[in-house]
């Protein structure tokens, strides 16, 4: 039988994995807790504290409050043994950061970025800004990297796969790039997915272990968490709520083209992108003061303006505003149905923006919705603004390090720093 780190078999992992999360976690903070909340024998709890300990992952610090009798030493897990570089790329900007083992971000920055730019120059530009938040740390080892893109990924590869809005980067290698660049394990997946985790893990969404995230924004997603769990599907692709056809319930939709080559789909209706683009006409109709205002000035409109200018009560983006949440909130009302969370999540920079589209998003649901599934449910925004993303791809990252599998390929040699392919032997089951 083959062995893992200082002679824990293969058939033993089960008790190391369950002692690691229960100390990462805080559930457990000594040795008889650890013993309590697990289940195992005094004996095992030892032996897997010494495989962790000699792998730099758990120490034992001050003492804890005694029950009576000796005082026990509390455990801590060792975060800070090495670092995670983060980022979540949407269609106009991303945000890029450095968290610890934890999944903790201990420092972050926005760009602005057109994703539109491609691959090799918005991945330099996101190495760029790795480097330099790694260049003002404490240079601890990068143990792994984590990246939401917006479109679909087949999270197995860490490619995209024919994304709508990511112009040459179908089948383009962003793991492989990024794993070989930093020496280290690397995980991609749809940005919207990592704004969930990010959410459920650190957000609004904690405590809610069956949620959805819309994010509204360039284009229009949804992250689903089911059971604590972050829901992939077979491919990849669950959740593109924004390519739901809206042809025959919305009047004209089968006229708009959408950039995935459809007509009809709720993104080309109202998505960022749709909502600028109508603005736009109406002002150059000479309709919506502010709007028109804007574009006098600017020259075009984006998606901020039109939730500024609703803000200021110019009717045409109320309107515009009030429409996208009616047609999103009848998209999400079949998801309620369907899928009953608990919590409905809304984020992106239109999604967030304001109380207007909120209060739609919430009518519809409520209106179409069964009874029984809205009886309980909270439609709310997020709560960690920019940085869901980052702070979910380093939970992405934590949870694929620390799992079953990987951690029994990296930990006999004690860190997955240098492992770079350590993703592609699991996914072939090396």
């Amino acid at each position: 039988m083959g062995l893992s780190v200082q002679g824990v078999a293969p058939d033993q992992l089960d008790t190391l994995v369950t002692v690691l999360d229960l100390i990462r976690s805080g559930g457990a903070r000594t040795r008889p807790e650890l013993a309590r909340r697990s289940g195992l024998g005094r004996t095992v709890v030892s032996q897997r504290l010494g495989q962790l300990e000699a792998a730099g992952l758990v120490t034992e610090g001050d003492l804890g409050v005694s029950t009576g009798g000796r005082a026990p030493r509390e455990l801590r897990f060792k975060a800070d043994a090495g670092v995670l570089l983060v980022a979540s790329l949407g269609a106009t900007g991303f945000d890029a950061g450095v968290a610890d083992l934890s999944g903790r971000l201990i420092a972050h920055r926005g760009c602005t970025w057109d994703i539109a730019t491609g691959p090799e120059a918005s991945l330099s530009r996101v190495e760029e800004l790795f480097d330099e938040l790694l260049a003002e740390g404490d240079a601890a080892p990068v143990w792994g990297v984590g990246l939401g893109v917006p479109g679909p990924v087949e999270f197995a590869s860490g490619r995209p796969v024919a994304p709508p809005i990511m112009p040459g980067w179908d089948g383009y290698p962003v793991r492989d790039r990024l794993a070989a660049r930093y020496d280290a394990p690397a995980f991609v997946d749809n940005e919207v997915n990592v704004m969930a985790l990010g959410e459920y893990r650190a957000g609004r969404g904690a405590g809610s272990p069956d949620l959805v995230l819309i994010k509204i924004g360039t284009g229009i997603g949804a992250g689903l968490i089911s059971g604590g769990r972050l829901h992939r599907g077979a491919q990849g692709s669950a959740g593109d709520i924004g390519h739901v056809g809206l042809t025959g319930s919305v009047a004209g939709a089968e006229q708009v083209v959408c950039r995935c080559g459809n007509v009809g789909c709720l993104e080309a209706l109202v998505g960022g992108a749709a909502l600028a683009r109508d603005a736009t006409a109406a002002a150059r109709e000479s309709r919506g003061e502010h709007l028109v205002a804007r574009l006098a000035q600017a020259g075009e409109l984006v998606p901020d303006d039109v939730v500024l200018a609703a803000e200021f009560g110019d009717p045409v983006a109320v309107e515009l505003l009030s429409r996208a949440g009616r047609l999103v909130g009848d998209t999400v009302a079949a998801v309620v149905n369907f899928f009953n969370p608990s919590t409905i999540l809304l984020g992106g920079r239109v999604g967030a923006s304001g109380d207007l589209l909120l209060a739609s998003v919430r009518q519809s649901v409520y209106r179409r919705s069964l009874p029984l599934a809205t009886r309980e449910l909270q439609i709310v925004r997020t709560s960690l603004g920019e940085r869901s993303g980052p702070t979910g791809a380093g939970f992405m990252v934590v949870d694929e390090l620390f799992g079953r599998d990987l951690l029994a390929r990296w930990i006999p040699h004690g860190s997955p720093v240098g492992m770079s392919g350590l993703h592609a032997q699991t996914m072939a089951g090396v």
